[in-house]
Order: structure tokens, then sequence, then C-alpha cells
């Protein structure tokens, strides 16, 4: 990966740069005050001008693959519904926002309303006023009751670093309420001295999805008076519940409902989303709940200059001979590095707590060179910090002190760090709603800004910087969950039977499977059935079935073996890939090497190690047909969705060297095989076909296999998933076909709706696939185009070349995508998610492993 390594030029040197100031001014926006001290207003540079000096150096204009400009945007007032309490506009004034923006005050009104409401817009547009308006009122009227909680509010957070900092947000908003609204913080960091007084007294508690389902839902009785009045349920950042996570949250709503209605109430619920596809869509299946959607942004926005780039090619050569680019971790501590020289205030993001360490050291040490005390002004920022240190870090970004900070998303969710000049991305960082989140956080204070896009070398990143279109002239995607997978619905079944026995009049709640799926929960004397009721059979907690973060199984617990400490888990289903005998194992910055898995015990004993290389696993992969649901002729080939089952077995690891990527050796495993029963779309050619595309048996299965790469590459841009949860297996001749096949399945049990998306999209897919392919200026094929760093088979065979000839001749007979057709329909395109989605490159070949396919006995 990027940040393992630091490739040649990394020391490349750095030119000088003029820091004189240009004036630059943009309306500051009158809805929200500036966290910008009075006596910041210096001129500051135009974010075109600061562009234009990055590119100054030799050879750097050229890496700049397009710039995209974005005006200005005029803020639309509104005023705050009369149902709203004078005393909480009166605290709202106080924190100098005079008045709402025109979706504010629409997302209130619907609110008090009693309709559950999504509130869509851009990053800074104020969706957290939105929510705490119509929820502060309801407190502050339900504090009137004799009881003095007369009602309650519920908030739920993807991260615990937001709930903290939204409770901090809210204590300062509602100060001059008194006590009537008691915000609290409940998660696995509170106090248990604390938590008591909690359930009893606050009215206002922040926690998130996992707390949700392992601490609160099943001590229900224990927080009885909270449920009984609970009047709102705010969901913030929801756009991040996606996947199987998602279909994992969707279910402990519906748990949480449940409870809500036993105990008499009916919470209304908040959602609050980065922009997206739509929006109210997604919040239904979240929520199983009809949901307003408020999407149109009234909030102003300053001017932003959005530049794609293009690390160049080195002369180093990777797998096979191919040449490889210098990496965005390297190409983006340079960009930090000169931005702090012109003391633009920037962000640089990485997805990886490494990543975020190594570009600060490399910053600090170009900037050393240049002028010492510039040094001591850039620094990292990632999680596993203490809270007082991020916020250390957060005051010195606002206060100028600090230039530069190299960042992980724990930086990207909400968290308000404005007056930022710049932002740089280290690599797509997965969906358009995740760029935009990101790059939104320069110019929160109405000013001008500039956002960069550093490409990793792999397809979809080298797609987006040469297809600029994909990004600037689509919106961003809807969200994908399916709460209805099985393998997800079964574990919520058992908890909710735990909480509360289920019955028949429960099951339109859980969806359509869950009926169908009690008899064999009962069948594994999980459940039991009792005249009318179903009933949880054991002395283990049922909420303990499944880690709703992770693929399921028991984690493998990472133990150091001299000291017996232990270090962190690693999912089940990662296990056999990363933490096998002789793996490098990276942990807090710290390296060290596996000595033995034990896969009956799930533990892996590690010693600190220093070792010049680092080991990625080869595995093997096998997949058979189970049942094809849908299939539809592409000319002579043909598209199929449908039920496989996935045979995997990681068989040896490659040792490679740090610096260069040389591969220093391979070493056999002796791992189990595991299956997966999931849901895969597959794609078919005949021989006709073959002879048309000049394809023949020699090179038959390397185009095949380019063809795959790439297509599990780009589906991220189709569909909203990780590249840990898709694979892929191509065939020369599947034995259930009987023709040559490429298959992409999702690499979760029961499935999790990516290929459902890849199949109804498969035209624009494809074309994608194509695209990419062809237009990488390799020779042979590269990270950039058909290569994979995670491929079983050591990227080989691949045919470069043979891969386009087949793509184009499979999409001549690509029926048209039908905009509007039903979901499900042959042909049918969907118009809003589909061809409109992102997500980062896939890992190609094997994903994330399975979790069992019955919960699990405790």
């Amino acid at each position: 990966m990027a940040f393992n390594h630091l490739p040649a030029g990394v020391h490349d040197a750095l030119v000088p740069l003029s820091v004189t100031p240009v004036t630059h001014s943009v309306p500051m926006a009158k809805n929200h005050r500036s966290d910008r001290s009075p006596t910041d207003t210096v001129s500051r540079p135009a974010p075109g001008t600061v562009l234009d000096r990055l590119a100054s150096g030799p050879s750097r204009a050229s890496r700049i693959t397009h710039t995209e400009h974005l005006p200005p945007r005029e803020g639309r007032h509104a005023v705050w519904p009369d149902r709203i309490r004078s005393e909480v506009i009166a605290a709202v004034q106080a924190c100098g926002i005079e008045h709402p923006w025109a979706h504010q005050a629409l997302a209130a009104e619907h609110a008090l309303d009693g309709d559950s409401v999504v509130v869509a817009t851009g990053t800074a547009s104020g969706k957290s006023l939105a929510y705490l308006a119509p929820v502060l009122s309801t407190l502050l009227d339900g504090s009137e009751a004799p009881n003095g909680r007369g009602t309650t509010a519920l908030y739920l957070a993807p991260t615990k670093a937001l709930a903290a900092d939204q409770c901090r947000s809210v204590k300062e908003l509602s100060q001059p309420l008194g006590n009537a609204v008691r915000p609290a913080v409940y998660d696995g960091d509170t106090p248990f001295e604390e938590r008591e007084w909690v359930r009893q007294y606050a009215n206002y508690v922040l926690t998130n999805p996992d707390m949700l389902h392992r601490g609160i839902l099943p001590s229900h009785p224990r927080w009885s008076s909270f449920l009984k009045s609970l009047r709102y349920v705010v969901i913030d950042e929801c756009h991040t519940y996606r996947g199987v996570f998602g279909s994992h949250v969707a279910q402990v709503l519906r748990r949480l409902r449940r409870l809500c209605a036993r105990y008499g109430s009916s919470p209304v619920f908040l959602l609050a989303s980065a922009t997206a596809a739509e929006p109210a869509v997604a919040a239904r299946r979240l929520t199983g709940l009809p949901v307003v959607e408020v999407a149109d942004d009234a909030s102003p926005r300053g001017e932003l200059v959005f530049a794609l780039w293009e690390p160049p090619l080195t002369e180093l050569q990777g797998e096979k001979g191919a040449p490889v680019r210098r990496t965005a971790t390297a190409e983006t501590a340079d960009l930090l590095t000169d931005l702090a020289v012109q003391g633009v205030r920037s962000v640089a993001f990485i997805r990886s707590r490494r990543g975020a360490e190594l570009i600060s050291v490399i910053a600090q040490e170009r900037l050393a060179e240049i002028d010492r005390s510039l040094a001591r002004r850039v620094a990292a920022y990632r999680g596993g910090y203490l809270p007082e240190e991020r916020r250390a870090l957060e005051q010195a970004l606002h206060s100028g002190e600090l230039l530069g900070l190299a960042a992980t998303t724990a930086l990207e969710l909400g968290i308000d760090v404005s007056g930022l000049d710049a932002v740089v991305i280290a690599g797509y960082p997965g969906t358009r709603a995740s760029l935009w989140q990101q790059a939104g956080r320069a110019g929160r204070a109405g000013q001008g800004a500039l956002a960069v896009l550093v490409a990793r070398d792999d397809p979809l990143d080298t797609f987006l910087v040469h297809h600029p279109e994909a990004l600037f002239d689509q919106p961003v995607e809807s969200t994908v969950l399916d709460p209805d997978n099985p393998y997800v619905l079964a574990p919520h079944l058992c908890a909710a039977a735990a909480e509360i026995p289920l019955t028949d009049e429960d099951m339109d709640l859980f969806g359509p499977e869950a009926e169908s799926l009690l008899p064999q929960l009962e069948a594994a004397k999980l459940l039991r059935r009792r005249t009318k009721a179903w009933h949880w059979t054991r002395r283990e907690r049922a909420a303990d079935l499944t880690d709703i973060r992770g693929g399921g199984g028991r984690p493998v617990q990472v133990v150091e073996a001299g000291t017996g400490r232990l270090l962190g888990t690693v999912d089940e289903g990662a296990a056999h890939s990363t933490v096998h005998e002789g793996a490098v194992h990276l942990h807090q910055g710290r390296t060290y090497l596996v000595r033995s898995l034990d896969l009956e015990d799930s533990v892996a004993l590690v010693t600190e190690a220093n070792p010049p290389y680092s080991t990625v696993a080869r595995d093997t992969t096998s997949i058979s047909v189970l049942e094809t649901d849908t299939e539809i002729p592409w000319g002579e080939g043909r598209l199929c969705y449908g039920s496989v089952e996935v045979t995997n077995q990681v068989v040896s690891f490659l040792r490679r060297r740090v610096i260069t990527g040389e591969v220093l050796g391979e070493t056999k495993l002796d791992l189990p095989p595991r299956t997966l029963r999931t849901r895969a779309v597959w794609w078919t050619v005949t021989e006709d076909q073959l002879d048309e595309a000049r394809i023949n048996p020699e090179i038959l299965g390397g185009a095949l296999h380019a063809a795959e790469h790439a297509s599990i590459g780009m589906l991220p841009l189709f569909a909203t998933c990780d590249r840990w949860d898709i694979g892929g297996v191509s065939i020369p001749l599947h034995p259930d076909t009987l023709l040559p096949t490429v298959f992409v399945y999702d690499g979760h049990p029961g499935g999790a709706g990516f290929a459902e998306r890849a199949f109804h999209t498969a035209r624009a897919w494809l074309t994608a696939t194509r695209e990419a392919i062809a237009s990488c200026e390799c020779e042979a094929g590269c990270p950039s185009c058909i290569q994979s760093p995670k491929c079983g088979n050591g990227n080989d065979p691949l045919h470069k070349r043979g891969a386009v000839r087949l793509l184009t001749v499979l999409l001549r007979g690509a029926p048209e995508e039908r905009p509007g057709a039903r979901e499900g329909e042959p042909g049918a395109r969907e118009e809003q998610p589909g061809d409109r989605e992102g997500k980062p490159g896939a890992r190609p070949e094997a994903p994330s492993a399975p979790a069992p396919r019955v919960p699990p006995a405790p």
C-alpha cells in the first residue's frame, strides 16, 4: 500500500514558492458565526492563485488533469416556525445566528408536524441546527411536565468522537435554557457511576449504534422512563450507514421502534446526511418509516477551485515489470509542504492512520530544510489520540498556530474545523459524498477554497482523474443497504426475542424474510416457540451473536507473545489473509511478526520486529452457481444475477521489499478452505464472440482475468461498496455455465446489494471498465488499470489488449438501459443510484471471508 514505503522521488527538491498574498474576498455567511478571531482578517490568496503556485515547479503543471471552478452561491433566509419556543430562538441568536436558512426552517416544520425527515444538504449547511431547534424546543416543553422529563431525545452518531463533539455543541447552544436540556453521552467510555444518572435524568442522550445494540436495547427495562418519553431520534451522518453495517443498523432501529411501541411512544426520526441521490429512499430503508426529504441547500458557498492531480510515473518496476507511479502519500506530503510555505491553512486527508503520520513526518522534514520554525506548524490528526490531544490540534488549526494537518477521516465527520484555505485528498475516499464532505472542510466560513484530489495508483483513481464528469457532472450516490439479508436479520431476531418474545404481529416490522427464518432459528436451538411467541433459549446475551460492524464470527485476538498484552482484534473473516503465521502486522505505528495463528481459540501471537519487507497473502478461489434469479441476453452472451457459493483458501504469502516492492520470496501456508453463500453478477461470452474479439485460447485466461480485475476496481463507482466488500473469479470454461465466465460477488453472507446494483447498471459499469483499461498509458498492464496487489494468482495471466477487445464485443450486444424501468426488470437502469455512485477501488479476487451461515452459538 502507498503508505508502507517511501518510493524514489519522495525527497525530490522542493521548489520554494512565493508567499505574496493576493486579495480575494467572498461575502461571509450571516447565518453562521465565524470561528475566526476579529484580528484574523488578513487578505487571503485566491484559490486559483494558490493552485498556480503549486503547479509552478518542474513537471508540476502536467500532473493536473482537470480543474473545476464552482462559483460562489448566495444564501436564502427564512424564519423559524412559530411553534419553536422563543427561548430557543433567543439561544440560537445568542450564538450569532440571526436567521435560519430556508432548508433549516422547512426541516424544523416537518419535525414539529411529526414527520420523519432527512436533511441532505452540503457540508457546513447547518444540518445540526435544522434538527436541534425543534428538538430543543420540544425538550423545553417536556421539562415543564410534572416529573421534569416529559420528553426525551436520542442522538445516534457513527463514531464516539462525533457524539462527544455534538454534546459539547448542544451544551453550548442550550446554556441559556438552564437545566431544561440535559445532554449526556452514553457510550463505552462513560464511567459506570455516571450511567445511572444518564438513564434516569438525561433528556438528550448521545450514543452510537453499537451501544444501542449491545447496551441500551438489551437493558430496556432500566431505560423504560427514557423510552416511554422518547419523541425524537436523531441519526447524524446517516449516509455512513451503508452495506452490511447499514443493514445491521437498520435492524437495530427496528428493534428500537418495537420497544418504544411497547412503552407507548412512537418517535419521529430526524436524519442528517451529506448530499445524496434519493436520500428519502435510503432513509426509509434504514428506518422502515416514510421519510420526507429536504435536499434544497439554501446555505451560501464561497468559490471552490477543485483540481484533479495525477502523480508521475517513476523508473521503478512493479509486478511483471509494470511501471509504478509515485505514491499519493509522497505527492500529498509535497503539496502539504508547499501549502505551508505559502502560509495557506490546509488539511490533507488520507485513509490510513500510518499514512497520516507519514505525510506529517515527510512534510516536517521538508519544511525544516527551508525554515525550522515552519516544521512545528504541521502535525498529524487521527483516531487513537486522546480527546484533549485532538481538541488541542483543532484549536491550533483554528488559531493559525498550525498551518497544516495530515488527517484520517476522524476529522471528516461533522467535527467543526473552519477557516481552512485548502484541502488535499490523498486518494479517492470512496464515495462522492465523502469526497465533497472532505473538500467542504475548506472555505467553511464562506471564503474561497482550494481542493486537490491526488490519485492513487489504482484503476478507479486513474479513471476519475481522466473522467472528471464522473465526479462533477453526477449527483452523489444513493446508500446501498439490505435489511432483509437473512444473515443480518437472523441474529437481530434473536436479540429482539431476548428483549421481548417475538409474536406474529412483529413480523411486518422486521420484513418479509423474518417469518421464514424463525423455524431455522428454532432448529439451531436459538429460539423456542411457546404458545403464541418465540423466546430466546440461552443464558448468553443474544446481542453478542453479531458484531454490527464486522463480518460475523468470533474476532481473532492479536496478543503480544512476550507480555500477553492484547494489542487489538482482527475480524474473523480477514484473519486468514492478515494474521497468518509469518504475516507482518502493523499496530499504532509499530511493526510485529505473527508467530502463530490458533484458529480454534481465535488468537494470533505476535512479537515486535522490524523486517525490511511487507507481506501479501495469496489465495485460490472457486465459485459455483446455486440459483440464477435473472438472466438477460447480451448479444450471444448473457448477463446473470443470482446465488453462488464461493470457496476460498489462503495458500501462501509473498514477502515484498518495503522500499521497492521487489518480491523476496513466497512461503506456503496450510490453512483450511472457507465457503461463503452470497449473491453475484456474472457474464458469459460465446466462441463466436471470442472469434470476433480475436481472442485465442492462449490469451483467453489473461483477457478474462484482466477484465475481472478492472471491473472489480470500477464497480465502486456504481455501488456504494468498499474494496473489502466484493470479490471476483474469472474462468475460461466454468462447469456450471459451460462458457468463459467472469463473476463479481458480494463478500458478505447472503449478499449486501452490491452485485445486484452491478447487474442493474452493467452497461454503464462495463463501459467505464473498458475505458479505464483502454485509456491507461501503460503498454501491457499496471496497477492503474488491470493489476491488483491483492490478486491471489500473482497477477498472472493478464492480457490488457485482449480485455479491451473482449469488453468491446460484449458491450455491442448490451441492451439499452431504460431510465425509469422498475428495479429488477431486464435492462432496467436505476437512474438515481446506479451510474452515479462512487466508492473506492475494490479488492480484486477474495474479499473479507465469510461469517458463519447460521448465527453461531455464543
